[in-house]
């Protein structure tokens, strides 16, 4: 539906030249969304997808191993989208202090993204309201440290932005002017606690995206946090437990219908179209974590029974596989300290690994050296590969 623009123009001075800033109206939209035919089937398939994903403990023996790569994976893709160059493998050597030679500005950026997560769900946990102190929480944690921690860490912009250009002048979008950002967030944060709109959780997620995108809140960071909402939205209201939907490698294989669809919205209201393509994510992305978890189950059981067969060494190698599932690339040292192993015994464990092509040497150096879970490490990086 064409509703006309979803905002009003506002002219302000900013650079020396006046500016049209666009201010959006609250949410939801009016007139109310209309949800047919076509629109309910992608609700209804994506509430579906949302309920198999959200019952994926099941299908792991241990569900926090599959987080733990997978919350990393969506800190590489939603950090590559805003430019920077840091890849899984990047991240997992920064983790170990083991990073020499990996853009520092960039890793340091991907495990702020992994950090603000973790914040986020925590005080979700706690029982802390999703609202826009949590929002705010949330970027400063984003920005404490490396590149972009100058740009106000957990407050609202006192600036104009812009979005593409060199200036507001010649810029793609203008937000809203500074002043008028925390009314817009303050009319965020009431349509996100609404309970008597009748709008289902996913419809509230899609909407919200587009409208922190387009107020457009901080310095720096609007699209990383505006992609943790969505995730923050649905384990806040109990649809999912654990953080497990993530748009973000969707949204960049789709990167120009993205943000052609966020324009949509904006000058011609049209959010139907929009609610197609995020429903579509969801249900998409929703079925690949699934099939990722079926498929990592069913190599950990492979694995595991050929490790078993491995006589005298087995008991050590079953232990050093157990520490290289929960991190895929480890030093012998830290296998130590995770599993409590002799450094002999670990070598000897890890040595068996080697020879069944479970595990491989990194560095190729006799000291120092880092083995990598090969066939887990490339499945967790599909999507994250740089161009």
């Amino acid at each position: 539906m064409k509703r006309g623009e979803t905002g009003t123009y506002v002219v302000t001075a900013t650079g020396g030249e006046a500016v049209r800033a666009f201010v959006p109206a609250p949410l939801p939209p009016t007139p109310p969304l209309a949800l047919e035919a076509n629109l309910q089937r992608s609700l209804e398939a994506a509430v579906l997808a949302l309920g198999r994903l959200d019952g994926v403990s099941t299908l792991l023996p241990d569900k926090s191993l599959f987080l733990y790569s997978y919350v990393r994976k969506e800190a590489v893709l939603s950090s590559q989208i805003e430019g920077t160059q840091s890849s899984l493998s990047d991240l997992l050597l920064f983790e170990l202090d083991e990073a020499p030679g990996v853009p520092l500005d960039d890793v340091v950026e991907v495990s702020n993204y992994v950090a603000a997560l973790d914040h986020g769900l925590a005080r979700l946990r706690e029982g802390f309201p999703l609202s826009n102190r949590l929002i705010r929480e949330i970027h400063g944690v984003l920005f404490s440290r490396g590149r972009g921690s100058g740009k106000d860490p957990g407050e609202f912009r006192r600036s104009q932005n812009w979005i593409g250009g060199t200036r507001p002048g010649n810029a793609t979008f203008v937000p809203p002017p500074h002043t008028m950002v925390a009314d817009c967030m303050d009319a965020l944060e009431r349509f996100l606690h609404a309970e008597d709109d009748g709008l289902p959780v996913l419809v509230r997620a899609a909407l919200a995206h587009v409208q922190f995108e387009t107020i457009h809140p901080f310095l720096d960071g609007n699209g990383r946090v505006g992609r943790l909402l969505i995730t923050f939205l649905l384990c806040h209201a109990g649809v999912l437990r654990d953080p497990l939907l993530y748009l973000s490698l969707y949204f960049k294989q789709h990167r120009q219908d993205y943000y052609a669809l966020l324009d949509l919205v904006r000058r011609e209201g049209d959010w139907e179209a929009w609610l197609a393509f995020f429903l579509e994510g969801v249900r998409l992305t929703a079925q690949g974590a699934v099939e990722t978890a079926q498929r990592l189950a069913a190599m950990f059981g492979d694995d595991r029974a050929r490790i078993e067969q491995g006589g005298r060494r087995a008991g050590s190698a079953l232990r050093v596989y157990d520490a290289l599932k929960a991190r895929p690339i480890l030093s012998l040292p830290e296998i130590c300290r995770t599993t409590g192993l002799s450094f002999p015994a670990a070598a000897s464990g890890m040595d068996l690994l080697a020879e069944l092509k479970i595990a491989r040497e990194l560095t190729g150096k006799r000291r120092n050296r880092l083995f990598v879970y090969d066939r887990y490490l490339s499945v967790l990086k599909e999507g994250t590969e740089r161009p």
